[in-house]
């Protein structure tokens, strides 16, 4: 097990180390020594989990969507709402996700590492909690699920760059507060527009829910048994 764990932290201690080297240089300018530097781990230990550079690239885009990750809502437009902006604050911090989607949207990257994965996994995961919201009466009966998604993505990908060039990402929340300014009215029922949060600094709160859940979640684990 011990061993097991090790193998876990070096493999993410990599991966954060990718992430940080390809949103700085691109694909193309990223050498694998380049990656051992920022990790200080040795070149069997890189090569043990990923077998050259299009395999590291590979496995910084799949870990992407996983950064969208936000406690279930009962509306799930409010859901999908928190998605957005637990990306675009963790955009302004976390390394391999700045890295992975520098990866995505990076022209250099080669035909042998699929950028448009993420983009097809993005777009299934929000589609299924659009759905879930027309049946649960959040929708205007005009929305088609999959063509709001294409949009959302779309737009989502191209305010993050914007702000990227432009603040570092430091007004994303501010951008993404006036994208769905914009859209919620073309898409919810007006009833349910009210009650859903859409301000700027709405990332910064779910991810502080989240932090204080996987705190819990952490303080339950330690518990000794038998104590409630």
């Amino acid at each position: 097990m011990a061993r097991q764990e090790r193998a876990i932290r070096t493999r993410r201690l990599i991966l954060e180390a990718a992430g940080a080297v390809f949103d700085e240089h691109g694909y193309a300018s990223t050498t694998i020594a380049m990656v051992l530097e920022r990790a200080e781990v040795t070149k069997g230990a890189l090569y043990f989990h990923f077998p050259s550079k299009e395999s590291l690239a590979r496995a910084v885009l799949a870990e992407q969507v996983l950064f969208g990750t936000v406690p279930p809502r009962g509306c799930k437009v409010q859901e999908i709402i928190d998605m957005t902006y637990a990306v675009g604050q963790r955009l302004r911090t976390n390394a391999l996700l700045r890295g992975g989607v520098r990866l995505a949207v990076d022209q250099e990257t080669p035909s042998g590492v699929d950028r448009g994965e993420p983009f097809r996994q993005w777009a299934e995961r929000l589609t299924t909690l659009l759905e879930q919201a027309a049946d649960q009466g959040e929708l205007l009966p005009t929305v088609r699920p999959g063509e709001t998604v294409e949009l959302l993505v779309g737009s989502f990908t191209g305010i993050q760059l914007m702000s990227r060039a432009l603040t570092d990402r430091a007004d994303l929340g501010d951008r993404l507060a006036v994208l769905w300014a914009h859209l919620l009215p073309s898409i919810a029922v007006p009833g349910l527009l009210p009650g859903l949060d859409s301000a700027a600094d709405r990332g910064a709160r779910v991810l502080k829910e989240v932090r204080e859940a996987e705190e819990a979640l952490v303080a339950v684990e330690q518990m000794p048994a038998g104590v409630e």
